[in-house]
């Protein structure tokens, strides 16, 4: 069961890595995108109003994307750990992964049935008395 168990975590690591990656590309797109509108048209007069749309769309999927996927590679680490905290944690991110067609579908399907088998409960409360 403990290699179910760092397949889920690995997986959660490597999504909310390439999800936080792509935030921050993103977030660095629409900045140069601003900056070359700006840039562009120094009076400001024309197409001043779309600089903030920019940066602000920008913003909204950075913090959209981080707080996404933020949860699952702090749950992926934990579960990597064997943290007692991470079996109920991943469970519920595995819940709110099932939103996700289609891999996200699979990986909330197999991260659940993986989290709720007794053999992982007993796994992450032994390493709970080992603390």
């Amino acid at each position: 069961m403990e290699t179910h168990l760092k397949i889920i975590a690995i997986l959660h690591i490597i999504l909310g890595g390439m999800a936080i990656f792509a935030a921050i590309t993103l977030m660095l797109f629409m900045g140069v995108a601003a900056g070359i509108l700006g840039a562009s048209n120094p009076s400001g007069d024309v197409g001043g109003w779309a600089i903030p749309i920019f940066g602000g769309i920008g913003g909204l999927i950075f913090l959209a994307l981080i707080l996404l996927w933020l949860p699952g590679l702090i749950g992926g680490i934990g579960l990597l750990r064997l943290a007692p905290w991470s079996r109920v944690f991943m469970i519920v991110i595995s819940a709110l992964d099932l939103l996700g067609v289609p891999f996200g579908t699979a990986l909330g399907i197999y991260g659940i049935w993986a989290l709720t088998r007794p053999e992982s409960e007993a796994l992450l409360s032994r390493q709970r008395a080992a603390y």
